[in-house]
């Protein structure tokens, strides 16, 4: 089960770097996003069955994402909200890089009995992941506790992306380690290991982070990826050298192919493995979610 954001991405991908207060040539794309819409369809895409709570407006955007994820297989567990608007996220992607102007939108309005209720009605759930941008907003922040509330009373392993480096700092690394204190895996990139943990190398920031979850990967992007465990055990793999087109989403396909191995009974290593294969390919086209 993902709980979390579903959106609109238009994703620009520039032909330069952006040219202040006149025009910058780009490939535009209107496609589905969200980090945990996008998670659950690379889950989808490897034939993991998975189950996506969020929500989406009552409108032909809302329509689109719905359609779209279920055509993936995602079985969707998702509350359309009337008079409000699906979430849409502008991307400007250049290289490794890309900057997100984000209107959240029905996200906000994802309420913890929706995910009580989906959690109660899904019994043969085994894990949860959970989205960081659901807890990093405080209107939807009471689904997002409930969510790994609920999720441990009935002995689902659990999962949580960091998602952000500045809604991080906003709310404090005090209070979002206090929120997922205890979580089964914590992923974070460098940015969002550095807000929580300090200016540290991947090994110590993940150290540091195990007194909070038990396990935490810290993802590198092209310098690869670090697996730390409580107990000391540190794992590190490559990223796949591949051409870049698109980073939007790879983190979201890396935390799939991540959670689907792990939750195989793969070890921390072939679980990273996966996980830079499922990364690659989504740097290697535009868009967060596996080409269809």
């Amino acid at each position: 089960m993902v709980v979390g954001d579903v959106v609109t991405d238009v994703v620009a991908v520039l032909a330069g770097g952006l040219t202040r207060g006149s025009d910058t040539p780009a490939a535009i794309r209107f496609t589905g996003g969200g980090q945990a819409a996008n998670t659950a369809s690379w889950l989808a895409a490897q034939g993991v069955p998975v189950t996506l709570v969020g929500a989406v407006g009552d409108d032909p955007a809302g329509r689109d994402r719905l359609a779209e994820l279920t055509a993936a297989g995602v079985d969707c567990a998702v509350d359309r909200v009337a008079g409000c608007a699906t979430g849409t996220v502008i991307v400007l992607a250049a290289g490794d890089e890309r900057t997100m102007i984000t209107e959240r939108g029905a996200n906000v309005r994802l309420r913890p009995g929706h995910v009580e209720a989906t959690l109660a009605g899904t019994p043969d759930a085994r894990h949860l992941h959970l989205s960081g941008y659901t807890l990093l907003d405080a209107d939807s922040r009471p689904a997002g506790l409930r969510a790994l509330a609920a999720a441990r009373q009935r002995g689902l392993t659990t999962s949580v992306d960091a998602a952000s480096a500045a809604p991080l700092r906003a709310v404090g690394p005090a209070s979002f380690l206090g929120w997922v204190r205890d979580v089964d895996l914590l992923l974070v990139n460098t940015d969002e290991a550095t807000v929580l943990a300090g200016g540290l190398d991947p090994p110590a920031q993940g150290r540091a982070l195990i007194a909070s979850a038990r396990r935490v990967v810290v993802k590198r992007g092209g310098a690869g990826a670090t697996w730390v465990d409580r107990d000391a055990s540190v794992v590190t793999s490559p990223a796949r050298r591949v051409a870049v087109l698109d980073v939007t989403g790879a983190g979201d396909a890396f935390a799939a192919g991540l959670l689907a191995a792990w939750l195989a009974g793969a070890t921390p290593s072939a679980a990273l493995h996966r996980a830079a294969d499922l990364g690659a390919a989504a740097v290697s086209q535009i868009g967060a979610r596996p080409a269809r």
